[in-house]
């Protein structure tokens, strides 16, 4: 028979690296995301795919006809549908992470208070950051998805690298994802949320979606290479022809470095808002 000392009930410290910001156990936050939207409405998840569907449908289909062929990032002429579906499918992306990483978070926590009891576990801020951040990457998935289908029964779709679309999106969502929830976290009322429709829909409208880039003055193109979106309908047009160069390692480069300063941003919001 054992015999229990005192020693064993000491604990021991986590020494494993960033152990006070994450516990390794996302997966539950996760897993409660899963939950949630099992019991919910469908409804209120996919409403977000919708517009750029719509857009593509009245633009690409009723203002193609007038329009005609435009000029590809090949160089190559095509249709104005195939030239604006991908720059919508960036959007598609972009709506179904921000709406998820901005308005979720924002009732989760200003009125549901979800996070400080997440915090009064073992969870870390970075188990909460990555869980969220994968849900709002799920729902850039879904619409992702969904958008490339109605790409595909258009037949929007003429290269095998169109494969590569879906996968795509998800990092375009990861880096919208990774901000969006840093930003809400300053926002404390209904009004202030407003400001995030008032950036992203100029933003929506000026990054290169329906017209080329060359159309504006030279410093307003030095403006709109700036902004995420933009960098994100160029790399999906390139993908959706097969047309590759330097640009591409630029645009994928500005996504992996969005990525990393919005998930430390938004670990260390997290940290300063409720681990005081």
């Amino acid at each position: 028979m054992s015999i229990v000392h005192d020693d064993d009930y000491v604990l021991a410290a986590d020494r494993r690296p960033l152990s006070a910001l994450y516990s390794r156990n996302a997966r539950a936050v996760i897993e409660r995301g899963f939950r949630v939207i099992k019991s919910q409405n469908w409804i209120v998840l996919v409403s977000g795919f919708f517009e750029p569907v719509f857009y593509l449908l009245s633009m690409g289909i009723g203002l193609g006809r007038l329009v005609g062929s435009v000029e590809g990032p090949s160089g190559a002429p095509i249709s104005y549908a195939a030239y604006i579906a991908p720059a919508l499918l960036a959007v598609s992306a972009m709506n179904g992470a921000i709406y998820d990483s901005t308005w979720n978070i924002f009732f989760k926590m200003h009125f549901g208070k979800l996070y400080q009891s997440m915090l009064y576990t073992s969870l870390g801020p970075f188990d909460i950051a990555v869980g969220e951040i994968f849900m709002a990457l799920f729902r850039g998935f879904l619409y992702a998805l969904g958008f490339t289908g109605v790409m595909a029964v258009m037949g929007l779709i003429t290269t095998p690298w169109a494969l590569l679309l879906v996968p795509t999106s998800v990092m375009v969502a990861f880096g919208f994802a990774s901000f969006g929830m840093a930003i809400t976290s300053y926002m404390k009322t209904f009004q202030q949320m407003d400001i995030i429709t008032f950036v992203m829909l100029p933003m929506f409208l000026f990054s290169a979606t329906f017209y080329p880039l060359s159309v504006y003055p030279e410093p307003v193109q030095w403006v709109v290479q700036a902004l995420p979106l933009w960098h994100g309908v160029e790399l999906m047009r390139e993908i959706s022809t097969g047309t590759f160069g330097v640009l591409t390692l630029v645009h994928l480069l500005y996504y992996v470095v969005m990525i990393l300063v919005g998930l430390a941003f938004t670990t260390r919001r997290l940290r300063a808002l409720f681990l005081r």
